[in-house]
């Protein structure tokens, strides 16, 4: 995906065209599909959103303005340039191998009314336990307060699998669902004797009574026809010439989660240094099931994006890093020497939403998966810099042609490629090309 903007950055400057209007016009339309054989639409990936939540975001943030802005304040200062960052995403959610695509949850509902919940998923931070549990709670009809979640554990739901791909709620959520409903099944006719007006905890405890099975083994598996891509199966015989090539290999994603995000970011040409002045983030993550806990995952993966795209630099041992040994040793194997975001790394004006009013008939409760995709929206802050350092590079020189600027955009590398006359004459005193010129290295 990162290859892909830096090609779209190289094909606009060549064309003469801006970037934003080279990555709108080439966008997805229903007609279209993936090199791997998905189209678009209600019935193969959900409503495609990207388009339409660029358009909105480019109009409610006045892009145009903005880069406007970026230029003026340009022109006004030598030593300080801005730039902006805009960026699409979609991610596909659903395991390749089909067999991965199933997940299992254990409930008991206890005649105080309680429920507890076991299932397959791993929490590690990411909410999935506090989802699971809103999904029994709104099931049963009672507080969140009511339902515990137990420790993930091979003995009550067997054979599970990597909590991973983000689809760990769309497994377990659907999986406790499941569960949930076979419970009140059962307990539906001891429900139609009692009064309307019967709390949970007088049905089960009824039913307790009249002997009725209130612990149920849940389970989901993706459909057959929306998961699994066989990456070596051949086109058979006769396959219709009307679907896409490589259609023939399976589905490999139940839908995408879509975003798109804006960044502006603020560089010293003098030290390298930048900061993020604001970003602006989109991401349809259909009808969430907690608001809270997305916000707080887009937020996550898009520093994490962040700084896997402008400070996560590693360094080994190999003909560029002779001081390092022995050769293939990493070096940066720790906080000393391999940085991630901190506190002051955050944008200083950080905007997230949600969009509004949008479904996913694919995964429980219309909700979408959230954790890695919104990761590469952090990106937009890598183009953003990069956009700054060609303002700094066309001020210094007058060379608005294309330059390669590699990820990750540290501090070294965005000092070195502004083209100033101070960089310039410190690369041609070390025996450097100035247009070929890439550090090796801040260490």
């Amino acid at each position: 995906m990162v290859v892909t903007e830096h090609i779209m950055d190289h094909l606009a400057l060549a064309c003469n065209v801006s970037g934003d209007k080279l990555r709108r016009d080439n966008m997805y339309t229903l007609k279209d599909a993936t090199p791997f054989g998905m189209r678009f639409g209600s019935e193969f990936t959900g409503k495609w959103n990207v388009p339409s939540m660029w358009d909105r975001l480019y109009t409610e943030l006045d892009v145009p303005a903005r880069r406007k802005a970026a230029a003026e304040f340009n022109k006004k200062n030598k030593w300080t340039k801005r730039g902006v960052g805009f960026l699409p995403t979609k991610f596909g959610i659903a395991f390749t191998a089909k067999f991965m695509n199933q997940g299992g949850a254990l409930v008991h509902l206890y005649t105080d009314g309680t429920v507890l919940v076991s299932h397959g998923g791993t929490e590690m931070g990411q909410g999935l336990h506090t989802k699971v549990c809103q999904v029994a709670a709104q099931a049963f009809g009672i507080p969140l307060d009511d339902v515990y979640v137990d420790d993930s554990s091979t003995d009550k739901v067997a054979n599970t699998l990597p909590s991973a791909a983000s689809m760990s709620t769309d497994l377990y959520g659907m999986a406790t669902l499941d569960a949930c409903q076979q419970i009140l099944k059962r307990l539906q006719p001891v429900k139609d004797s009692l009064p309307p007006d019967a709390t949970l905890k007088e049905v089960a405890k009824q039913g307790f009574f009249e002997r009725v099975d209130m612990s149920a083994h849940g389970f989901f598996a993706i459909d057959d026809d929306r998961c699994g891509y066989d990456w070596a199966k051949d086109a058979p015989e006769g396959y219709p010439a009307n679907l896409p090539e490589n259609s023939w290999k399976g589905h490999p994603f139940n839908y995408f989660t879509q975003g798109v995000a804006l960044a502006e970011v603020e560089i010293d040409v003098l030290t390298g240094d930048h900061k993020t002045i604001a970003a602006d983030v989109l991401v349809d993550v259909g009808s969430s099931i907690n608001p809270a806990i997305d916000i707080g995952q887009i937020e996550g993966a898009f520093i994490q994006g962040m700084g896997w795209s402008t400070m996560e630099e590693i360094v080994y041992a190999d003909d560029d890093h002779t001081w390092i040994r022995p050769r293939a040793k990493v070096f940066t194997t720790g906080p000393g020497n391999y940085k991630i975001p901190a506190f002051n790394d955050v944008p200083e004006k950080f905007n997230i939403s949600l969009l509004e009013n949008a479904v996913n008939p694919f995964a429980v409760h219309s909700s979408k998966a959230i954790g890695e995709p919104p990761f590469f929206l952090g990106c937009c802050v890598f183009f953003a810099i990069k956009d700054a350092v060609t303002a700094a590079r066309e001020e210094a020189s007058s060379n608005n042609g294309y330059f390669e600027f590699r990820m990750p955009a540290t501090s070294e590398r965005i000092r070195m490629s502004c083209g100033d006359t101070i960089s310039s004459e410190c690369i041609t005193a070390s025996s450097g090309e100035v247009s070929s010129f890439q550090p090796k290295g801040s260490y």
